[in-house]
C-alpha cells in the first residue's frame, strides 16, 4: 500500500510539474535585436502575437548562412515595405549568430522586419519545434491570419507571388479588387 501511494505521489508532482510547465510556455517574452519587446501566446489553434494585432504575420526561422534563406531577405523586405500596414514579420535566426554579427548582418542586408536572436528567441524555438513538430529545417514560415490563428506551416523557400496572394487573401485586398473591377464594369456599362 504504501508503495502504491509512493508512486501516486511521484505521479501528482510529475502532473503538477507538467502542468506547470506547460502554463510557462504559454506566454513566452523575448525581445527584438533593437530592443522591442515581443509576447508569444499560446492558443489552442497555435499561437498569437498581441504587438501584431490585426496584421498577417509570417514567422520565420531562419539562418545566416542558409541559402534559401538569404534568397528570401530582399522578398520580405518588399513585402514588409509594401503591406507595412498589414503585415509583421519576425524573424527568428536559429544558427545562434552571436548578437553584435546578426546587428551588423541586419543592418547591411536593410531587413526592415523584426529580428530576433538564438539566444533571446530560444524559449520560442523550443515551442514551435514541440507545437509544430519542426525537426529544426530553415527556412521555416509560419502564418497567421489578421485574427492572430496559424494558417499556414511550410518548411522551405515560398515564391514571393505566392507570400503575396496569401497577404491580399487574408487581408481582404483581392476581394476588394474585384470589387472595384465590378463597380468599374457597371458604370462603363451605364455610360
Amino acid at each position: 500500500m504504501k508503495k502504491i501511494l509512493t508512486v501516486a505521489i511521484s505521479m501528482m508532482i510529475a502532473l503538477s510539474t507538467l502542468n506547470a510547465a506547460q502554463e510557462a510556455v504559454d506566454s513566452i517574452k523575448f525581445k527584438t535585436i533593437t530592443g522591442k519587446q515581443i509576447e508569444v501566446i499560446g492558443t489552442d489553434k497555435g499561437f498569437s502575437i498581441p504587438q501584431y494585432k490585426g496584421k498577417v504575420v509570417f514567422v520565420e526561422f531562419w539562418g545566416t548562412h542558409c541559402p534559401p534563406c538569404l534568397i528570401s531577405i530582399p522578398h520580405y523586405i518588399e513585402l514588409q515595405s509594401k503591406y507595412k500596414d498589414k503585415l509583421a514579420i519576425l524573424a527568428i535566426e536559429v544558427q545562434n549568430k552571436p548578437l553584435e554579427g546578426l546587428k551588423d548582418f541586419v543592418k547591411v542586408k536593410g531587413m526592415n522586419y523584426d529580428v530576433v536572436s538564438y539566444k533571446d528567441g530560444l524559449t520560442f524555438v523550443e515551442y514551435i519545434s514541440q507545437r509544430a513538430a519542426w525537426s529544426g529545417s530553415i527556412p521555416f514560415l509560419v502564418i497567421l491570419d489578421t485574427k492572430g490563428e496559424v494558417q499556414i506551416i511550410q518548411p522551405g523557400l515560398i515564391p514571393v507571388e505566392q507570400l503575396e496572394t496569401v497577404i491580399q487573401e487574408m487581408t481582404g485586398l483581392v476581394a476588394k479588387k474585384v470589387e472595384t473591377n465590378s463597380t468599374t464594369e457597371q458604370n462603363s456599362t451605364t455610360k
